[in-house]
């Protein structure tokens, strides 16, 4: 009697213990606003909209502690949008990110699933469009150099994430395409570093699709970048990215650069997050993005940001060439109500011009909206985010 109440005891002291070495977190962003747009498809509109900024999402975290400085670590996440409750990536169960892993102090972390690529993890914080102070809707043209809060989510990733060590952090990834004799049929890689000290941060990567969405052909559509739920901004024969960017801080204030640059071949698409489908764009596309951006904290609770991005655009359908040019601006300011509510107010202006007449090109199309009919685009957009 007295053995089995001992191991009753011991038992439940383990359990104790496992329990206290090991964590389960329940988490979620909620952003919704009241949207206008001075043209959509010819006309104006009042929207009530979801995520105009960031993902609108809920997920589970969670880590375990395996000793000697190693981890066990996963993140299953859902889109959705708020306003209609639908998935934000239809048909996913954990559309926005779901991968395990192992962590380790010293060695680094090594993840397994669908998560953000190694691009966006490094140059994407020095963006306006990644950030709560601006957003997904002050992305690049097409969101071309998925640096937004939104960007391309690849399936069958691997990724490894170094430890900062005298403020350097590298990162690594390969999307498998997952196609018995198609290895190079929609699959993704790319690789990134940062460094930060102080107030002081740069980063700088490369990012590379294959045959997103399936390419032209529709090969693999559901292969590293989805096609099915919406993932792929360019269904394309190839997609290559690379940019680099930095930042200052000084007392109040926070001033960056970002460039990128994108080539996209033989493309058959172009993703619109409005109109949530493809519009028709053959041929090939080159454009560069130069940002510049600050943000100011007026008092703890009241902040001032600010984005200017000139996308430099050249392209080619296999008879004619042009060379679209693309002004974006962005304004916001936000408001803390708590440390997990706040309020925000937002304007993003884009103009368009030198694109093919009739095409996505000559029209301004602000992310998250549907397009123009003209070359200029106007959108104030004022919204409530909350944290949990």
């Amino acid at each position: 009697m007295k053995r089995t109440l001992l191991a009753a005891a011991l038992t439940g002291a383990f359990a104790v213990t496992a329990h206290a070495q090991s964590s389960v977190t329940l988490y979620g962003l909620i952003d919704t606003s009241l949207v206008y747009a001075n043209n959509e498809g010819g006309h104006r509109n009042w929207l009530q909209s979801s995520s105009s900024t960031q993902n609108t999402v809920f997920g589970l975290r969670g880590t375990e502690d395996l000793g000697g400085g190693l981890h066990a670590v996963f993140k299953l996440e859902q889109g959705f949008n708020l306003n209609n409750g639908t998935e934000a990536f239809p048909g996913d169960g954990f559309g926005s990110q779901a991968w395990v892993g192992l962590q380790h102090d010293r060695y680094g972390t090594l993840t397994f699933g669908r998560q953000f690529d190694v691009f966006n993890d490094m140059v994407g914080p020095l963006t306006s469009g990644f950030n709560t102070w601006g957003g997904s809707i002050a992305a690049h043209p097409f969101e071309n150099d998925n640096l937004a809060a939104d960007s391309v989510v690849p399936n069958n990733v691997v990724k490894y994430a170094s430890p900062t060590l005298y403020g350097v952090t590298f990162e690594a990834m390969y999307a498998f395409s997952n196609k018995a004799g198609g290895f190079a049929d929609n699959r993704s890689y790319g690789f990134g570093a940062s460094y930060s000290q102080g107030p002081f941060n740069v980063a700088a990567g490369y990012l590379q699709f294959n045959n997103a969405g399936g390419g032209v052909a529709a090969t693999n559509p559901n292969g590293a970048v989805s096609a099915g739920d919406g993932s792929a901004n360019f269904v394309a024969e190839r997609q290559r990215i690379w940019g680099a960017g930095g930042s200052y801080t000084f007392g109040p204030a926070t001033v960056g650069v970002v460039w990128s640059h994108t080539q996209i071949d033989n493309m058959s698409s172009v993703l619109s997050l409005g109109l949530g489908s493809d519009l028709p764009l053959g041929g090939t596309l080159r454009l560069d993005n130069y940002e510049a951006n600050a943000r100011y904290t007026i008092t703890p609770a009241w902040s001032v940001s600010a984005a200017y991005t000139f996308t430099d655009g050249a392209y080619d359908d296999g008879t004619t060439g042009s060379s679209p040019k693309w002004h974006t601006a962005m304004l916001q300011t936000d408001y803390m109500l708590s440390k997990r509510t706040d309020l925000y107010l937002e304007g993003v202006y884009q103009h368009v011009h030198g694109g093919p007449a009739g095409s996505v090109l000559s029209d301004a199309m602000i992310n998250t909206l549907s397009p123009s009919s003209t070359g200029t685009q106007v959108a104030v957009i004022a919204g409530l985010r909350h944290q949990f």
